[in-house]
């Protein structure tokens, strides 16, 4: 397993510098062009939905032009803006490991007022964007990168990067019906793929269940625990393919090596 090293960082700016002068029209398509919307995604801005969403609603320009397609070619983020500010070109991709604490968001904001991941990290830190989800009421660890194609490589299912949870949870149940996970499952219409699951000890009716999946469905740790009669009172994820949280409390960040991310990276191809 691969732990990551605290990061002590003077304060950087999250969001991009101020517009620099538009510089001309697009280039023609050439090999090289690429969606705006993965370019934008690969400088860490956002990830590829979320982009769409910005075009959407018109905080993305070219040139001062306001954007109507995710579509639009170009071969370099000169000139673009979001939310009238020029975009940095896509830096070196770097890899943290978050402790994310119960009682938080994994999102940007929250129309409710609730807290987010960005409340609960150090300042500091580059901007940033998660890989995954964790639910509000479920802690440990998630995994932040500036590189938006990373983010996406790493959350494909086909990649089969194995997520590794621990469960706290109350009710009956044996390990042979754990067991029984690694043919899959469906509920409620809901195909659930193989799961590694086993019971590593019980107290009365409490247990701690270890189970590792590579989907990473909303809500499947949860989900499959409850349709097996259990209620789940602790959930923390432990690892992320080889990376994990050891040594950092909950809000703390540690940055992935450079040279692990790599050679990990070049075991995914």
């Amino acid at each position: 397993m691969v732990t990551p090293q605290r990061t002590k960082r003077p304060p950087v700016p999250r969001r991009p510098n101020t517009p620099r002068k538009a510089s001309g029209p697009p280039l023609p398509r050439d090999d090289g062009d690429q969606r705006i919307a993965k370019l934008l995604a690969r400088a860490g801005v956002a990830s590829r939905r979320e982009i769409e969403r910005m075009i959407e609603d018109g905080r993305i320009a070219l040139n001062g032009e306001v954007l109507k397609t995710p579509a639009t070619l170009l071969s370099s983020l000169e000139g673009v803006t979001v939310d009238g500010k020029a975009v940095k070109p896509p830096a070196a991709a770097r890899l943290y490991c978050f402790y994310k604490p119960t009682g938080c968001l994994t999102a940007e904001r929250d129309p409710k007022g609730r807290p987010t991941i960005y409340d609960k990290m150090p300042p500091g830190l580059p901007r940033l964007i998660p890989i995954g989800r964790l639910d509000y009421m479920t802690e440990g660890l998630l995994l932040l990168t500036n590189d938006g194609e990373l983010k996406r490589q790493l959350e494909l299912p086909s990649t089969g990067v194995v997520r590794t949870y621990r469960a706290r949870a109350f009710g009956t149940v044996s390990q042979d019906q754990l067991e029984e996970l690694a043919e899959g499952v469906t509920i409620e219409g809901i195909r659930y793929g193989s799961i590694n699951a086993n019971l590593e000890r019980r107290t009365g009716r409490n247990g701690w269940i270890e189970m590792s999946l590579t989907e990473g469905k909303n809500r499947e740790v949860r989900n499959v625990l409850e349709h097996l009669g259990l209620q789940v009172s602790r959930l923390i994820r432990t690892a992320y393919g080889p990376f994990n949280a050891e040594g950092l409390a909950p809000g703390e960040v540690g940055e992935v090596p450079r040279e692990a991310l790599f050679r990990f990276r070049q075991e995914l191809k």
